[in-house]
This record gives C-alpha cells, sequence and structure tokens, in this order.
C-alpha cells in the first residue's frame, strides 16, 4: 500500500519514509504517548540507562570494550549518560548543601559561593576532568591498539560509573556533611573510586596480565594528577583566582 509522507509528502511503501525517514504509523498525542516518548527518547528507561549502568556495575570493562568495537544498540550514549548524572549529582549537592569542609570557619574559601558554583557547573566540571583522566589511560596504555577517541569514551563511561557509585553513597555524605568525619568519607568514596577503575581496567585490557594492568593504572592516575594539579595552577596563575 502507498503511503503519503505527512512530513515530506513523499509517496512510499513500508514502515518508513524513504525521504526522510519519517515513522508510517503516528499516535494520538496523550497520556500513553507522553509516556513512551520519556521512556524511549529522553531516558531509553527500557534499556539505556539502566542497561548501561548495570554493565558498568557488572562487568565494566568487557562492556565498554564491546561498546568501543561496535556493540552499541542497548547502551546508552556515553556523553549523554555522564551529564543526565552529573546534573542530577550537581542538584543534590545544591539541595542538600554539600560543604567537602569539616569546619568552614577554618579554610579562606568562601564555602557558600563555592558550593553554589561547583553544584551549578557539576557537569561541566566532570567534563573537563574527562580528558586528563583520557591523557594519562592514553599515556600508560599506548600500545594497547586504541587511539585517543576512543579512551574518551573509555574515561566517559568510568566517569559515569563513579558518578553512580556517589549517587549510591550520597545518604553517607549527607549524614556526616559538615561534621569532622566527612573528610574521612570522601577519602573512602574516592578509595571506592580507584577501585572501580581498577576493576575496569584490568577488564577492558584483558589481552595484558592483570598485573601490569594494575600497575599501568595506577601510572595513569599519576599522570591525571600531575597534568590536572599543573592545568589548575596554571589557570589560577593566569587568571588570579
Amino acid at each position: 500500500m502507498e503511503i503519503t509522507c505527512k512530513n515530506c509528502k513523499q509517496i512510499y511503501k513500508g514502515h518508513y519514509c524513504n525521504n526522510c525517514g519519517q515513522p508510517a504509523a503516528t499516535y494520538k498525542i496523550n497520556g500513553h504517548y507522553l509516556w513512551h516518548e520519556i521512556r524511549h527518547s529522553l531516558l531509553h528507561f527500557d534499556e539505556g540507562i539502566p542497561y548501561s549502568i548495570k554493565q558498568l556495575f557488572t562487568r565494566p570493562g568487557h562492556s565498554i570494550r564491546e561498546f568501543i568495537e561496535g556493540k552499541r544498540v542497548r547502551h546508552f550514549k556515553p556523553l549523554a549518560l555522564v551529564v543526565v548524572l552529573a546534573t542530577f549529582y550537581g542538584l543534590l549537592y545544591h539541595e542538600f548543601h554539600v560543604s567537602l569542609f569539616d569546619d568552614p570557619a577554618n579554610t579562606s574559601i568562601d564555602i557558600g559561593k563555592f558550593n553554589e558554583w561547583s553544584s551549578k557547573h557539576y557537569s561541566w566540571i566532570i567534563i573537563l576532568t574527562i580528558p586528563f583522566f583520557t591523557l594519562g589511560t592514553y599515556i600508560s596504555f599506548r600500545k594497547q591498539g586504541y587511539n585517543f577517541v576512543e579512551y574518551i569514551v573509555f574515561n566517559t563511561y568510568k566517569a559515569s560509573q563513579k558518578l553512580v557509585a556517589h549517587l549510591i553513597t550520597f545518604p553517607i555524605v549527607i549524614y556526616y556533611n559538615g561534621k569532622p568525619e566527612v573528610q574521612k568519607i570522601l577519602i573512602a568514596i574516592y578509595v571506592l573510586d580507584l577501585i572501580l577503575t581498577f576493576w575496569t581496567n584490568i577488564q577492558f585490557f584483558n589481552k595484558i596480565s592483570k598485573t601490569k594492568a594494575f600497575l599501568l593504572s595506577i601510572l595513569s592516575q599519576l599522570i591525571f594528577w600531575v597534568s590536572f594539579l599543573l592545568t589548575v595552577g596554571l589557570v589560577v596563575s593566569v587568571f588570579g583566582l
């Protein structure tokens, strides 16, 4: 049966217009349509976000490697995933007035302004750290056959993995917020980040020994911190922040 496309008026046969891609079947905009759009277009609730998160905590290195090698249908896009998670975490950070200092009076930083700025720009902060993590990975694992952009995807998924871990541990941070113990909690969360990173790297780089992958992961972290802190120091000195 011939169909006239409602979008471009092209006459075609089949389920999609061969000129513009418009589906042949359209549905009345109602509550069912809205729920369908939320699930499939906004959140990919049926498979995208939950599937990617599950993979990042059951077989992280294997699933990311498969994504890079082309198995991508069920995954939520890496950059979109990290933006969604970082934005959500930033909103929680702002709503609960999280302070990274146990005693704000003992620091010269304006805590209120710092928390407000960091909560509003949290997704950008996370995204801006990814190239530094990628630099460390690229230098440390340069002989493993992946290019810099592929390592950006790799580290973007790892950033999402850490954000989920931070969301899970967020109630603990809230409980100790502003208390002396908060620093110990933040250190424990950082250690958890390292464990997730090493686990993911060991799975991802499965063509080398686990010991070598572990040692190169340590080198990668050192390169990240050196490059990141040097860049921050340079920005501060240039702009007088």
